[in-house]
């Protein structure tokens, strides 16, 4: 009997299933999967703060001023309870209350109070919050200035005194209307250039001392003075010093100062009007009484800008602006000339033509008002410019009346 040889299938069979093995072919088993990576953890959230602005930067000692940071966390309005620290820095310029506010729908709330007599006439106020992720602060700055003055009217009376129509007529009768405003005359004569050989205006005499009769007044007569030629050349300090002194001899007894038009604006010429300034001082003899009995006759120099901080030592009072209404109304003393901070108010006048109506009048003397300003002699026309000095605005009853109610802190009268 033959017998068949199966060894060669049966290897094959056995090859065949090692390789399906191999490939997993064979296997009924399920691949268990990789568990998910747990999600990165939240991002800290970061803080930022920044000031409610105010109008109002320039303080006066003792005053107290509201202040307010809003304080988001990333971008959002940081939750109720959020603290936000403040500090005054120097410390002795002020207090705050409460120092750490917490916000309330996203703003922190405290109040400044300054110093009786703060260290300096600058400071900062500093804000701060905090959250895991990182500090935030914002500063805001801080001018201080001597207490607000009264202010007053500084009048170009540059205009004729003769006749009985004189623009002095209607300048002595406003100041008879508003005895609580005090008006400073600017009386002008020979075009501020007065010599040995210059003659008394006998009108401007007599208006001068009507103007000064008015009772129940502190109305003051500034006598103008040149600097500079029709021409334009500088005069020498000898020839505005002879001015003064004819000034004097022409109109004793009737002038409480002088008013120096054409000051200059850079440091050169400082050392020029520094000497006339020095000059002036010591004039007694020949001025009003009221001059006399002080022994310092008032000096105002009109630059008629913003000038460097040396001007502020050579005169009493500076004219910082001279020009058109419109324009004024976007002059500043902030950031380079903050040195203004350091005088009273009345140590800054402002002259402004061509306010054409009486509402821009108003604008213009309440921008004067202004701390941020600090200007406490005002005067503006509707008249242009060309001649915007020869004659009284036709509403110079609405701007007495208008200085008025700001000093009384009343209502401004109708225009």
């Amino acid at each position: 009997m033959h017998t068949k040889n199966t060894t060669p299938r049966l290897a094959s069979l056995l090859a065949l299933t090692a390789a399906l093995a191999g490939c997993g072919g064979a296997s009924d088993k399920t691949a268990t999967p990789a568990p998910p990576s747990p999600p990165p953890p939240p991002a800290a959230a970061p803080v930022s703060v920044s000031f409610v602005q105010s109008a109002n930067n320039v303080l006066e000692p003792s005053s107290s001023e509201p202040l307010s940071v809003n304080v988001t966390t990333n971008g959002s309005t940081a939750p109720n309870g959020t603290v936000a620290t403040f500090a005054v820095n120097p410390t002795t310029a002020g207090t705050l209350a409460p120092v750490a506010p917490t916000t309330v729908g996203g703003v922190a709330s405290t109040t400044l109070t300054v110093s009786s007599l703060p260290p300096t006439a600058t400071f900062q106020v500093t804000a701060t919050a905090t959250s895991s992720a990182n500090s935030a602060s914002d500063s805001l700055t801080y001018y201080v200035r001597p207490a607000h003055k009264p202010l007053q009217v500084l009048v170009p009376a540059y205009f004729t005194a003769t006749g009985t129509t004189s623009p002095w007529t209607t300048l002595t009768s406003g100041a008879t209307s508003y005895p609580d405003v005090q008006i400073n005359a600017i009386a002008s004569t020979s075009s501020g250039i007065l010599t040995a050989a210059t003659k008394e205006d006998t009108d401007l005499t007599t208006a001068i001392k009507a103007f000064r009769a008015v009772s129940g007044t502190s109305n003051r007569v500034i006598g103008y003075v040149a600097t500079a030629s029709s021409s334009g050349g500088t005069l020498s300090v000898a020839d505005v010093k002879a001015t003064i002194d004819n000034y004097i001899r022409l109109y004793p007894n009737l002038l409480d100062g002088f008013f120096l038009d054409g000051m200059a604006a850079d440091s050169a010429r400082v050392a020029y009007f520094q000497d006339i300034y020095n000059y002036v001082k010591v004039l007694a003899s020949g001025m009003s009484t009221a001059a006399s009995a002080l022994g310092t006759p008032l000096l105002i120099g009109n630059p008629g800008t913003y000038p460097v901080p040396a001007y502020a030592a050579v005169a009493d009072t500076l004219v910082t602006y001279a020009g058109n209404a419109a324009a004024y109304q976007n002059v500043d003393p902030q950031p380079s000339s903050t040195w203004v901070y350091a005088k009273a108010n009345t140590a800054q006048a402002m002259l402004v033509h061509s306010a054409s109506t009486c509402t821009e009048m108003q604008a213009a003397v309440k921008n004067a008002n202004r701390p941020r300003l600090n200007t406490g002699m005002v005067y503006a026309t509707n008249l242009a410019i060309g001649a915007p000095w020869s004659a009284l605005p036709t509403y110079w009853p609405q701007l007495l009346g208008t200085v008025d109610a700001l000093n009384k802190e009343r209502t401004l009268p109708l225009c």
